[in-house]
């Protein structure tokens, strides 16, 4: 067994193979924290991972309410996915509070 074969990001359980004496050892990145990566982890897994990589936040769309209180929101895109327990991609959207001040905000009906 080993990890040449498969390597999954974060903490899965069904990401394994046969290690030594038949004892499971692990092919996903939380291996690393819990110490029970197969031996090929390293070499077929860590070399090969690709950490997410985003592009540039967008602009801030229009306040959501033409008069008071109201929210903006912007996002980015992902230029290249996480592989082989890469690092996973960042937040893709910000939503932040706005105050809409339209001209006709003040003017009684």
């Amino acid at each position: 067994g080993g990890c040449w074969h498969q390597c999954c990001p974060g903490r899965n359980n069904a990401c394994w193979a046969a290690g030594a004496h038949r004892a499971r050892c692990y092919c996903d990145s939380y291996c690393e924290r819990t110490g029970d990566c197969c031996e090929d982890y390293q070499a077929a897994c860590r070399r090969a991972a690709v950490g997410c990589a985003v592009g540039p936040w967008g602009p801030w769309s229009r306040c959501s309410s033409l008069c008071g209180v109201g929210s903006k929101a912007r996002s980015r895109q992902v230029t290249v996915p996480p592989r082989h327990g890469g690092e996973p991609c960042p937040d893709l959207k910000q939503r932040r509070g706005c105050l809409g001040e339209h001209p006709t905000c003040g003017t009684a009906k």
